[in-house]
């Protein structure tokens, strides 16, 4: 849709938010001359267990992207009640603004999961799909999953990222094990799990 807004989406369940969430963000951002990238943190999410409190989660999303104004905090589905669903969350963005054009953005890994997830052919009808890819990835498997979700209907973007070797699951491990995570996450998300005492008990 020609002259529409560009908004970009980072979901996920930023348990914690991280450098890596930031990086790719941005990279977006600057190569599809997007207006702005909504975080939205998941509210209950259907496939991962043990996450952290929403709110802690929110603080933490809230501090990472501060500095940065053409980022903004989306609370569209740590509001609603029950699961998190992309299809609900797209349809509900897409009623509310309708002259804004999204691009959903994922990992590669995402991408050959995307076809689990509740209804993907109504996420392709409302959202391009901005799949990050490495240099370290198998760009053949990619594009042939790309090629048999296009004929699902989706327009699918693909990015060239560095690779970048951090994961909210090594974050944690790290501060159960009382190692600094100040390369891995902004400062003040790193002051406030240290404040908070987020994970050092996790199992």
């Amino acid at each position: 849709m020609k002259g529409c807004k560009k908004t970009g989406i980072m979901g996920g369940t930023f348990n914690p938010i991280h450098n890596g969430h930031l990086i790719l963000a941005n990279t977006a951002y600057e190569m599809l001359g997007l207006d702005e990238v909504l975080f939205m943190p998941s509210g209950n999410s259907y496939m991962k267990k043990n996450v952290i409190a929403t709110k802690k989660r929110i603080d933490m999303v809230r501090l990472a992207i501060e500095k940065y104004p053409w980022f903004a905090l989306s609370l569209v589905e740590t509001n609603r009640q029950g699961n998190s669903y992309t299809s609900e969350t797209l349809q509900e963005l897409t009623k509310e603004n309708p002259d804004t054009c999204y691009y959903f953005i994922m990992g590669a890994d995402a991408l050959f999961q995307i076809e689990k997830w509740r209804q993907p052919e109504t996420i392709f009808s409302f959202a391009k799909i901005v799949c990050a890819v490495r240099d370290d990835y198998d760009m053949n498997s990619i594009r042939q999953k790309g090629q048999q979700l296009s004929r699902l209907g989706a327009d699918i973007i693909y990015l060239d990222m560095p690779k970048i070797e951090i994961s909210s699951t090594d974050i944690r491990a790290k501060v159960k094990k009382h190692i600094s995570i100040v390369e891995d996450v902004p400062v003040e998300v790193a002051e406030y799990i240290r404040r908070e005492q987020l994970y050092y008990e996790e199992d």
